[in-house]
């Protein structure tokens, strides 16, 4: 499907929706701390959030949800832009959430590892 991915576009769309969630979340995209333990909790939790945003009617647990399923489309559009060759990022929000992921996946601390753009 080569040539027929709009990635910047994807990666715009995906930001608006996270800067969403995170209004709803009261998210400080600029507090490397907040973030990175929102990061952690990503890794750790999405299906649990998932499912307790399922069962419930409570705006924050859907918002955490829908983020944490965000934040895996934004990793994936990055992994197959790179794939095309194609640098892809978004705005400050995406940035900050994909530093702290790849921080708390421990990514970052492999040999040669560099948080992406």
């Amino acid at each position: 499907m080569s040539g027929f991915e709009n990635f910047q576009s994807d990666a715009n769309e995906l930001e608006t929706e996270i800067v969403r969630r995170g209004i709803v979340l009261g998210i400080d995209w600029n507090n490397e701390t907040q973030v990175r333990l929102l990061a952690r909790e990503a890794l750790d939790h999405a299906r649990d959030a998932s499912r307790a945003a399922a069962a419930c009617c409570n705006h924050q647990e859907q918002a955490k949800a829908e983020l944490f399923a965000f934040a895996a489309l934004m990793l994936r559009t990055m992994q197959e832009s790179a794939e095309e060759g194609v640098l892809t990022h978004g705005g400050p929000a995406w940035k900050a959430f994909a530093r702290a992921l790849w921080a708390e996946s421990g990514q970052g601390n492999r040999a040669g590892g560099q948080p992406p753009a």
